[in-house]
């Protein structure tokens, strides 16, 4: 007997489900059938690129105005954001476990056990934002010791100050980027989206008003940046509440399965979600271990990595998008048994991402000194960014390309894999190798962004012949027992 969370029947498939979701149902699968599966991957993932590039785009802008500061608030920002999303990837336990089952259910029209699993989530999400609102708040002092050379005191009490201030507004915050999270990765982006713009755009106004004190307000520096990023989830937190009490959205937040602990429910999400929060933090770890790599060299380097690791930010939102678009395909077809038609979607994002990011790394080639101006006006980062901006955009194309296998390797629920490779990867080059190359072959930011080209290629690698080869393509994929 198959698996219940992988076995469609044509029954599943055809019968005529009586809620008010039943007209919606039957609509969507005739349009489905019309679409083309370029047409199909657009239209989940193009909203989603634009959710999460308006995210990372409003960082950037923050960079922008905190940089105009100094070198050191915008380097110390820059670390204090690094340490948010090392906390932000323990999140994903729920947030893609969550996502896996629910997709499956979804596929297979079960509406109400994936509800019960979201809400579930959801109150793990609630407690994980309480609690990391005491560690930002009262740990923040230590996590900023590691920076050396020049201005290292400024750039450790702005970083402080922006990790502090946003853990006043943690819980709504966090609670919200779980909600988010899970709509975007089950495929509703366009409400996701329409979530995190109207995020960002109010965080966009408030800002330069509170960094600079505009119109009258107080000038604030860097805890005005984080006031507004405060501001603007807060209100977003109260948008998507009213889209998941409001029956809009494929899910509906029940306040009887919030407030209704289920053990059984816990394990299913745990052991669905552990292996990417796993393989997230350890990827997440692993990025600031090099962000410190690079504040032991000194400040410009520093300076010059954050610039980078800031247009690594917008791109990997835009590979995000993608990735999990193919996620959501993939487990939907799974869950509906299609899969000759989740391996045919797989092959057609591949496509659609090489053709992006081939335009991406001849934009930069093309345009590398006007890319970093952006940042900084610094002579010396200008001068060492818009040299090594080449190893950086070579590094781009194995990572885009992974990216988007990764979301179908996530959707057939292949997470132990993703969660090894990456554990032994981060371990062997990221902090390995970029150690050797930092301290003690001298190769500065060179070495860094090169071994992170050598590790995105040998992973893309490893991770296609997993997914090419895998059995799922004939005998079915379960989610993690």
């Amino acid at each position: 007997m198959g698996c219940p969370c992988c076995t469609a029947t044509a029954r599943n498939r055809d019968i005529l489900i009586l809620s008010k979701r039943s007209g919606i149902v039957r609509y969507e699968r005739r349009l489905l059938k019309k679409l083309t599966p370029i047409k199909t991957i657009l239209k989940t993932s193009l909203p989603a690129v634009i959710d999460l590039s308006s995210q990372t785009f409003m960082w950037t802008i923050e960079a922008i105005f905190i940089g105009k500061l100094s070198a050191a608030a915008f380097a110390g920002v820059g670390m204090a954001i690094q340490v948010i999303l090392v906390f932000f990837s323990v999140l994903l336990t729920f947030v893609v476990g969550a996502s896996l089952i629910i997709n499956r259910h979804l596929g297979a029209r079960d509406f109400d056990k994936a509800n019960h699993i979201f809400a579930q989530a959801m109150m793990m999400g609630i407690i994980m934002a309480v609690v990391f609102a005491l560690i930002w708040y009262s740990g923040a002092i230590h996590l900023f010791k590691i920076i050396k050379e020049g201005e290292s005191s400024l750039a450790e009490m702005a970083g402080v100050t922006y990790i502090r201030t946003v853990a006043l507004f943690a819980p709504l915050l966090i609670t919200n980027f779980v909600a988010v999270g899970i709509l975007r990765a089950i495929g509703d982006t366009k409400y996701s989206m329409t979530v995190n713009v109207l995020v960002n755009s109010i965080n966009l106004m408030l800002c330069p008003t509170l960094i600079f004190g505009l119109f009258g307000m107080p000038e604030l520096g860097v805890k005005g940046a984080a006031l507004a990023v405060g501001i603007a989830h807060s209100i977003g937190f109260c948008v998507t509440f009213y889209l998941l009490r409001s029956r809009k959205v494929s899910l509906y937040l029940n306040f009887r399965e919030l407030t209704t602990p289920k053990w059984e429910s816990f394990k299913q999400l745990f052991r669905s979600g552990y292996p990417t929060t796993i393989e997230q933090m350890t990827w997440a770890v692993g990025q600031l271990v090099v962000t410190s790599y690079a504040a032991g060299i000194g400040v410009i380097v520093l300076s010059t990595h954050t610039v980078f690791v800031r247009i690594q930010s917008i791109l990997s939102m835009v590979y995000m998008g993608f990735s999990l678009a193919a996620m959501s395909i993939m487990g939907k077809n799974l869950g509906a048994a299609e899969n000759a038609l989740a391996y045919k979607m797989a092959r057609t994002a591949h496509r659609v991402m090489a053709g992006f990011v081939i335009g991406i790394v001849a934009i930069m080639v093309l345009f590398s000194k006007a890319l970093i101006y952006v940042f900084t006006t610094d002579k010396q980062v200008l001068a060492l960014g818009s040299m090594a901006i080449y190893i950086f955009a070579f590094a781009q194309i194995p990572k885009a390309l992974n990216n988007v296998l990764s979301g179908n390797l996530r959707g057939v629920g292949d997470l132990k894999w993703l969660m090894w490779i990456t554990i032994v990867f981060v371990v062997l080059f990221e902090m390995g190798l970029n150690w050797v190359s930092a301290f003690i072959l001298g190769w500065g930011i060179y070495g860094i962004w090169g071994i992170q080209s050598l590790d995105e290629t040998l992973r893309f690698g490893l991770n296609y012949l997993r997914f090419a080869g895998g059995s799922w393509r004939t005998e079915g994929a379960c989610l993690p027992r």
